[in-house]
């Protein structure tokens, strides 16, 4: 394995992944912000046009309505994520009955396909044909019936829920794993001292897992601005563009009203404003443990 050590060999072993890398992932960033300042309807020749996409963005009343649902779901999903899956994760490390039982069933829903995630919930939410409904019917309860998905108050808290059910056994399992990077011999030097759980965990635990912690959620971060398989098959985005998110709005604009030009300026502000959050989490983090 010696001629791994010369350069050129190291080289020669980058080059092809940075080349798909470039191709698949840097050149149609470039494209879509290229064509974001353009009017183009997928057909024909692109008319470059300035920041008119943008001026026009901010002057949507639907793109703030995709924006406040996005919002509203990230706030939700990362809370929700962060501190279960880790409290979960503290649970599961133990040497507990049947822990590789849970581990599995807490895992299953990060493996079931999106769309087939969404078609579950649509026989749990759904208004008219929902379980939740329908059981609330049969006991009596048919004040406290709403819709779950579909209107445009509870929609996004309920796609919410669903990425938590979804993503939180990916993130629990990532949780154990840091978990395991913790040495034992600091575990049991802080249970002879006499620490109890929680003293444990915020004074132990919780700062020998920061980087960790760190990229749980911008894993967070990032998978919530990317949720669109989910909203278009329990509620395709209505009624009336109502419970769009900034993901589905940008799809919507570009192939079904063929606005190619303005769906790119959505899903570019979409990738920048990713960027900004994971950016402002990155450095409130480094201060911290700085």
């Amino acid at each position: 394995m010696h001629w791994l050590s010369k350069k050129r060999y190291k080289i020669c072993l980058v080059v092809p992944t940075l080349l798909v890398y470039m191709a698949f992932i840097i050149l149609p960033i470039g494209m879509a912000i290229g064509y974001s300042f353009t009017k183009y309807s997928g057909i024909g020749k692109a008319k470059f046009n300035g920041i008119t996409n943008y001026i026009r963005l901010f002057k949507d009343r639907l793109f703030w309505i995709s924006f406040k649902n996005t919002m509203i779901m990230f706030i939700l999903a990362f809370l929700l994520l962060l501190t279960i899956s880790f409290l979960i994760a503290l649970l599961l490390n133990n040497k507990l009955k049947a822990v590789d039982f849970s581990k599995a069933l807490i895992f299953s829903p990060a493996i079931i396909a999106p769309i087939i995630v969404g078609i579950i919930w649509v026989y749990i939410l759904d208004p008219n044909i929902g379980i939740i409904n329908s059981v609330l019917d049969a006991i009596g309860a048919s004040a406290l019936k709403h819709k779950w998905i579909g209107g445009s108050v509870l929609s996004p808290y309920s796609i919410a829920v669903i990425y938590f059910w979804q993503q939180l056994g990916y993130l629990v399992t990532v949780f154990i794993a840091g978990l395991k990077m913790i040495p034992e011999e600091v575990m049991e030097a802080v249970k002879i001292d006499g620490a109890s759980f929680w003293q444990k965990t915020l004074y132990v635990t919780i700062p020998m897992m920061k980087s960790t912690i760190s990229t749980v959620s911008v894993l967070i971060i990032t998978g919530v601005f990317k949720i669109f398989e989910i909203v278009q098959q329990t509620t395709g985005g209505g009624p009336n563009h109502l419970s769009e998110t900034l993901v589905t709005y940008s799809y919507s604009m570009t192939f079904s009203s063929s606005d190619y030009g303005y769906g790119m300026s959505l899903a570019t502000f979409t990738f920048v404003l990713s960027l900004v959050i994971t950016g402002i989490y990155s450095l409130l983090t480094k201060e911290r443990s700085s």
